[in-house]
């Protein structure tokens, strides 16, 4: 007798592990017709409430609600710049000079905004930086290795 290998086009479920969905309110036949097994009235009856998956989140039965106990404190401020982080050894992975272009061309920048180089790795050749932030240490790692950094 010969096994067949197991693969996605042979899978079966284990008996018993699917079962039918409960179709409410579908008639009095049906068993959860009418109310639909909720019984009449109260909380657990209204929508959008209690069942499976639980309540209003942050719901806490009348009581104040932890989110508005708690003092507000600090801001988020609009004009942030979130810089992309660039390591010393991915400037090895551009042909020629490094400017903000050529670095999403090699797909090391995904999101839009300003790009800063942090000395983190090592610098194996020299290369030319233009148009990018660049932190101190980075800097000094870049002309130490032969390389400029032009603004």
């Amino acid at each position: 007798m010969t096994t067949e290998k197991l693969g996605l086009h042979n899978l079966s479920p284990a008996p018993g592990s699917n079962r039918e969905r409960k179709r409410l309110g579908r008639g009095p036949g049906s068993g959860t017709g009418k109310t639909s097994g909720k019984g009449h009235k109260g909380i657990k009856a209204r929508s959008g409430h209690h069942g499976p998956g639980g309540g209003k989140p942050g719901f806490e039965g009348g009581q104040m609600p932890l989110t508005r106990r708690l003092p507000k404190r600090g801001f988020t401020n609009p004009f942030r710049e979130e810089s992309n982080v660039i390591r010393l050894d991915q400037l090895t992975l551009v042909e020629g000079e490094v400017t903000p272009d050529a670095l999403r061309t090699a797909g090391l920048v995904k999101r839009k905004g300003p790009v800063k180089v942090l000395a983190n790795g090592e610098l194996a050749s020299a290369v030319t930086v233009r148009g990018l932030r660049v932190s101190a240490a980075a800097r000094e790692a870049i002309v130490a290795a032969g390389g400029k950094v032009e603004e």
